[in-house]
């Protein structure tokens, strides 16, 4: 699948989180006011937060696809993890709101009794965003986009949220007191933990931060390619979804240019096939034998 097809695929699951999220939010929402479950009217806002945070994934995915132009020679890639890192500072607002609300709570407490509607309304809405979250997650891991895998752990942690929700109203049923409340904080704890996620992988990525591993297998591949006598300055990053590698390597000074050119391009080739990287570039140079007189 080319660069601007993954970026295309990844608007369809951009677009399936708005969608859910606008009906679950506005289901939690009535439901959680109609039954003045602190719980579910936490989750209803958290969804109400995910629908702007995933226009704001769909805005970067939007804009990652426009052409390279003047003042933006490599494209407009880091769009999309621009995008996640507005969506970060967006849930984690509201996280700390939906923890200040709970404890204002139990500083004064509502005696209202929750329904059981309310319950199994959470516990519905919780199965949907699961269902969510595994397409997501398999379709960010298919196109390999860091912003529809943020989209997928957010719809996980509102999975969980949901849950959350129903145990604290069955506990208030059952006459756990402050329950309910309890929830309320947990969830406002769960939007903050994956808005810190969501900020510390767009950050490592507009960092030019890149995995390790990945960066091994990279150098591994790299150095062992026939005709490479050393390799020097192997460096890779992230641009949106692409992996963008720079590699010089060392060869026999008495091979022609044309032979010199057909080992970085096999180098090229083995990267893209094996590592998935998008771009390589390879300069190179001669080696040197140093002889001990």
């Amino acid at each position: 699948m080319e660069r601007m097809e993954q970026i295309k695929a990844g608007e369809k699951g951009a677009w399936i989180s708005i969608i859910t999220y606008i009906i679950l939010a506005a289901v939690k929402l009535t439901a959680g006011k109609i039954s003045n479950s602190e719980g579910l009217w936490a989750d209803g806002l958290n969804n109400s937060t995910d629908i702007i945070a995933s226009i704001a994934v769909l805005i970067g995915l939007k804009i990652a696809q426009k052409p390279a132009d003047k003042d933006h020679l490599y494209g407009h890639y880091r769009a999309e993890s621009i995008a996640s890192l507005v969506a970060a500072f967006i849930m984690a607002s509201v996280g700390l709101q939906v923890i200040a609300d709970g404890i204002k709570s139990f500083v004064d407490p509502s005696n209202e009794t929750l329904g059981w509607l309310s319950a199994w309304i959470a516990l519905s809405c919780a199965a949907a965003m699961y269902g969510v979250y595994r397409y997501n997650l398999s379709l960010g891991n298919k196109i390999n986009s860091s912003s529809i895998k943020a989209v997928a752990y957010d719809n996980r942690s509102d999975a969980l949220v949901s849950i959350g929700a129903f145990a604290g109203i069955v506990g208030t049923k059952l006459g756990v007191d402050y329950l309910d409340t309890l929830a309320a904080i947990i969830v406002g704890l769960i939007i903050c933990k994956t808005a810190w996620s969501i900020f510390y992988d767009a950050t490592h990525t507009l960092t030019d931060g890149f995995d390790i591993t990945t960066m091994e297998d990279i150098k591994t591949k790299v150095i062992s390619a026939p005709g490479v006598e050393e390799a020097t300055d192997i460096k890779a990053r992230m641009q949106g979804n692409s992996i963008l590698v720079e590699a010089t390597i060392l060869v026999d000074p008495q091979l022609t240019v044309y032979e010199s050119h057909e080992i970085a391009d096999r180098i090229e080739e083995v990267l893209k096939r094996e590592c998935n990287v998008y771009s390589a570039t390879i300069h190179i140079e001669p080696f040197r034998r140093f002889s001990k007189n």
